[in-house]
Parts: C-alpha cells; structure tokens; sequence
C-alpha cells in the first residue's frame, strides 16, 4: 500500500485492525553526523576523502545532491529539523539560545514525540540536539541518559596539537587509544543493543555521530589514511571577498581563524584532520549499518541519515559554518525506505531539512501537523526525477537569507546588501553578480522565497559560548 493512502486506511479499521497494522507500520532508524559537509564519496566534495560507508547507504537508497540546511550552526538547525520549525519563525537563530525557552518552541511536538504519540517506542544516543538543550521529553528512553547525550571522548595531551593559541575546540591531531574507547563508537554500541532487541511496538531510534565536529581528535589509524604531504587543499581565491557585501565579510572574518590557520602552517594539517574524522564516522557508520542489516528489522526500516550542515577550510577564506555559501549550507541527506525507494537514485532537486519531519510523517502513515513548513519529500522518493519548484532557505541570524535553487544562490542581508550565483557556471560562487541589472527577473523571483516572518531573537543563555 502506499504510505499516502495509508491514513485513509487505518481509520477504516476497527481496535483489532489498529493493532494488526501498527504491527507493520515501519520502524525509523535516525542517523545524524555533526558538521558534515559535502565531502563524502558520493557527493564527491574532496578527492581524497574514504568514505565507503556513507557511499554504501546511498547506494541503498535515495542520495539528495542539493540538500540544505535551515540554519548554519548546530542549534538553529537541529531544534528546526526536530520541530519543523524555521529559525525565522522561532527566533533561534544562535547556538547559545535554549530552544525550549523561545515562545514559539516552548510547546512544540518534536518529531520522536509526534512518533511517541502514535504508538511508536523512541528511543537514541548520541548528539541528536544541540548538546547544551537536550529535551528529555522527546524520548522514551537514551543513552547515557536523557539530560546527557554523550559519552565522553579520550582527550591527547599537550593541548592544542596545531600549536595555535587559544584555539579551544579548533583544534585537530591522532590520539593513540582504540576505536572503542571513543564516545561515537559507545553510541553504536549502545544502538547495535536496541536493533538486537525484539520488539512489540514499531521503533524510531536515534543515533547521532559527534564526528567530525572539532576538535578533529581520532585514533591515528585514520590520520594515517591521508599521508599529509598528498593532502589536497580546497581551491581557493585570495580576492574572493572582494565583491561580498560588508556584512558577508565581517561573516568570513578572514583575519580570524584562516589568518591563524596560514600564519602557523596548519591548513594542510587541519584538511587532514577534517578526513580523519570524516574516515572515523565512516567506521563508525559502517558498523551500524553492518548490524542494521542483520537485524530482523532491516526489511521494514526507513534508514535516514542527515548531516546538520556544511563545514567551510578556507574557502571565501572562512572556516567553520555560520555563513550563508554553499560549503556552509550544503549537507548530506540520504533515505532508504524498502518498497518505497529505489536504491542507487540520486535526486538533484533542491531540499531542506525541515521537509525530514513532514516527510517522515508520510513514510510511516502518521497525521500530518499543521504548523510544519517544511514540505513532504515522498514524490521525491518516488521519482527523484518529479517536478519540484521549491529552493531551499537558510537563514543565519535575525533577516539573513539563502535561497538556493538547482540553479541559482540568492543571499540578502538585513541591511538589504545581496549576493546572487549561478551555480552552473559559477559552482564555488567565486562571481557575485548582484548588481547585474539583467538579473533583476531572477533575484525578485527568488526572493518570493524569503521568509515573511523575522521574529525577534528568543533568550538567550549568556553563561554558553557561540561554538559549538
């Protein structure tokens, strides 16, 4: 039957039916990777990269090329992703904003509680929310536990290992421990145990993978991987914030991070670093996915997995996320639904992370919510070919907005400043043309997809700090 008619169905059964059904309702496997940018095999983002992991999951199911995050940073994306929610809407737009205390958030039915609701066991592990604000209600149950998200990771000695000052997190280098002793490793452990359980109730199970968020710390079997003088650098351009808008430059802060990335030597250190860690969660997924299949819930399991967004090494002379440009915005999204997808499909049609939620909704037969605003991806999975005429919006910070199109990226800032690309002949948006009176048509078109609602920051945690 398919999932869309699948509503229509339930209700025409009586307590018995109900029961017959929920029985085959399909379980929800939840993967998240933190910072994660293109730079897997399939997505082909680095040449260098090894991830024959991520690429294997792919193959399994549907590859979103053009996926996107809602927001830049870790909190803004996730609590969005979680509640359906934009960043615009709620008013969280930083890292250091508890999600629960915006107004908008306080009482919002987060996507394993919409599961809860209808008869699901959720449970998870791992960085699911924004470490800082996890919400013990979404959750039957979590390991290490639900206030916790978790497990501590084995720290090197003689911190910071790149030699730069006052780096805190931002930093990278080999520690000499096993695979087990790492925090991601514990998590797989702990979601292996789950899908070996048997189950009553169908299940959606989280698992979040913490690498390769910084500091870029794993064991030096995967640093050995990438032998540092063979190391490909992403292909800069020195005078690439020459036409950005002052706003967009004081948002690359190339004085800040690249210019102590350069001054101590570290660029070709640090891509190594990112791999590394890349190569680690790879293992780590790799291990998960060889369970999942043993399990006896392989055949009845809508695998996803989700990055939370992109990750910038210099390119527009930027590291980290928090930006509007593609190596921030871009992430990776792969869904794999038995019966429903065809496996080895890849679909290059512009999506956002807020359409997870809705989507979800639909694969499983659950009653749709009416404040989501993200959009169901089922004729996506379908046909990943199916007409789509949604760009997909970021939004960092209060009224600054990306709209990206299969062709086209259109930033505006609050000052009302824009950048727009053509990402066809232009992919590393090294050529704002903005100021073309030609393309007047095409950015009025695009900004029909701004957001109406800019709401007001929520409150903020003054005692937390923006990394994250």
């Amino acid at each position: 039957m398919h999932p869309l008619n699948r509503r229509n169905f339930l209700t025409s059964l009586g307590a018995a039916g109900l029961a017959s059904a929920a029985a085959r309702r399909r379980n929800v496997l939840f993967i998240s990777v933190d910072d994660l940018n293109d730079w897997i095999g399939c997505l082909g983002g680095h040449p260098d990269t090894k991830t024959p992991n991520f690429d294997r999951l792919a193959r399994r199911g549907v590859l979103f090329t053009n996926a996107h995050c809602s927001a830049p940073l870790c909190n803004a994306s996730r609590a969005s992703l979680m509640t359906g929610i934009r960043p615009s809407t709620s008013g969280v737009y930083q890292n250091p904003q508890p999600w629960r205390e915006a107004s908008a958030l306080k009482n919002a039915v987060t996507l394993p509680q919409h599961f809860m609701a209808h008869g699901y066991h959720a449970s998870g592990s791992g960085k699911i929310y924004h470490g800082s604000y996890p919400d013990p209600p979404s959750w039957h149950e979590y390991y290490p536990s639900k206030t916790r998200q978790q497990p501590a990771d084995p720290m090197p000695p003689n911190r910071p290992l790149n030699g730069i000052p006052n780096a805190g997190q931002f930093d990278w280098g080999p520690v000499d421990v096993p695979d087990a002793k790492m925090g991601d490793m514990q998590v797989v452990d702990w979601t292996i145990e789950q899908l070996n359980k048997p189950r009553k109730d169908p299940f959606f199970l989280a698992c979040g993978l913490y690498r390769p968020h910084l500091p870029w710390y794993v064991p030096t079997k995967y640093f050995d991987l990438f032998p540092l003088n063979s190391v490909t650098l992403p292909n800069v351009k020195e005078d690439d914030l020459d036409d950005i808008p002052p706003i967009g430059r004081k948002i690359a802060r190339p004085e800040g991070d690249h210019k102590k990335v350069i001054e101590h030597n570290q660029w070709r250190k640090a891509v190594q670093g990112y791999l590394a860690s890349i190569a680690f969660a790879d293992a780590a997924l790799g291990r998960l996915l060889d369970a999942f299949e043993k399990s006896p819930h392989a055949a009845n399991t809508t695998v996803i997995l989700w990055s939370d967004h992109g990750w910038h090494l210099g390119e527009k002379l930027h590291w980290r996320k928090f930006a509007l440009w593609e190596e921030a915005t871009h992430n990776v999204l792969i869904i794999s639904s038995p019966g429903l997808t065809k496996p080895g499909s890849r679909c290059q049609r512009a999506v956002s992370l807020l359409d997870i939620y809705p989507t979800l909704l639909d694969i499983c037969g659950l009653p749709k919510r009416s404040e989501l605003e993200g959009v169901s991806l089922m004729p996506l999975l379908v046909n990943p070919a199916a007409q789509w005429d949604r760009p997909a919006v970021t939004t960092y910070g209060r009224n600054n907005h990306s709209v990206r199109s299969e062709k086209w990226r259109y930033i505006r800032y609050s000052d009302g400043s824009e950048e727009l690309y053509d990402r066809e002949k232009d992919p590393l948006e090294w050529h704002n043309l903005a100021s073309k009176p030609e393309l007047e048509p095409v950015k009025k078109d695009l900004a029909r997809w701004l957001p109406k609602v800019n709401a007001p920051d929520a409150p903020y945690d003054k005692g937390r700090r923006e990394e994250g």
